[in-house]
């Protein structure tokens, strides 16, 4: 059936850059309706995938597929603005001397002045924006633009909506509550979308999928719940959330002594009993008791309002951290009594 085709598919995709490779053997598929993210650190190749995607880029090997159409490989290059995409730029691109409503209108040409009037209004009512209709750029804050910048490229109903770094331009409560609000209008108009972040809050707010990117290559495209509980490698691990890595040894079948003492729980890893192993601890992972035997000292804390993020040394001279309530305000140098609370032991080869 055609609605299960992938709207995006990337099939071992290479590029270099002056014999550098910035992106090498990319595969991942897109399902029409989803949303996709390149999550990764400057410089990981996320950029330059939407590039390709977008049809600015060439590429060396591999294929773009698009609605099961190839428009990119190395003997082919649909041009951008044949491709049917949108696109959402992080300093949002707002014709200045446009208005709202000719901005959002810009795409749609081939229609009707009225045909025109009515998708604009109904783009303006979703992103909340219908009083803005006459206004321009300059006279609207960094949100109201960005709304604007989605709705245009919303307009001609894109076969795809790429979206890059649409938020670093907001302030962070700004950029809160944009990021939920921009899903919803995604959803709202079923359309298959792929962003580009280095933040994980925004990828983990907007994505149904995270594609986390290191050096060129995709280590990991799962769900947020998976990339984070689950972890494809140690380096994936230690990028996404707050954690910490643990030596351990398994001492018998779903047991494992550590610098937290003795754990159960389930084992992502086979491992016999005395195979050496890192464990990755979340701070929710580590809970605080003041009757625990199990004592660390407070060697860095981070006050985040209703919480506070420890960094605890344990008696192994390793480090973890642990998320308290901060009506328990503790001291640096003070030990507290900790209590591990971990079911399902992550682990990576020592």
């Amino acid at each position: 059936m055609e609605n299960q085709t992938p709207r995006l598919e990337l099939t071992n995709v290479h590029k270099s850059f002056a014999k550098k490779p910035v992106v090498q053997g990319v595969s991942i598929e897109l399902a029409r309706g989803e949303i996709g993210c390149l999550l990764g650190p400057s410089g990981c190749g996320k950029t330059t995938l939407l590039r390709i995607i977008a049809g600015f880029e060439p590429i060396d090997g591999g294929q773009v597929i698009l609605n099961g159409n190839c428009i990119s490989s190395a003997s082919i290059l649909v041009p951008a603005e044949k491709r049917k995409l949108g696109m959402v730029f992080q300093d949002y691109a707002l014709f200045p001397h446009l208005s709202v409503f000719e901005n959002i209108a810009f795409g749609l040409g081939a229609q009707s002045r009225r045909e025109q009037e009515k998708r604009v209004m109904e783009l303006l009512e979703m992103v909340k924006l219908e009083t803005a209709v006459r206004a321009y750029p300059h006279e609207l804050s960094g949100g109201q633009q960005q709304r604007v910048a989605l709705a245009r490229a919303l307009a001609p109903e894109p076969a795809l909506l790429l979206l890059d770094e649409p938020f670093s331009n907001l302030d962070a409560s700004l950029r809160d509550t944009l990021t939920v609000e921009v899903r919803d209008i995604i959803k709202a108009t079923a359309t298959t979308a792929l962003m580009v972040t280095h933040n994980q809050f925004e990828a983990f707010s907007v994505a149904d999928t995270i594609g986390v990117t290191f050096s060129g290559t995709i280590r990991q495209w799962d769900s947020a719940y998976n990339v984070y509980h689950h972890p494809a490698d140690l380096e994936v691990a230690t990028f996404v959330g707050d954690g910490a890595v643990i030596k351990g040894e398994v001492s018998g079948p779903d047991t494992l002594m550590c610098g937290l003492g003795e754990l159960r729980g389930s084992f992502t890893l086979p491992c016999a009993k005395g195979c050496q192993v890192n464990l990755l601890v979340r701070p929710e992972d580590v809970l605080h008791d003041d009757s625990s035997p199990v004592q660390a000292r407070i060697v860095h804390k981070s006050f985040r309002g209703p919480n506070i993020l420890y960094k605890l040394e344990l008696p192994s001279a390793e480090t973890c951290l642990a998320l308290v309530s901060s009506h328990h305000d503790h001291q640096l140098g003070e030990r507290i009594g900790i209590v591990p609370d971990v079911e399902n032991l992550v682990l990576f080869p020592a």
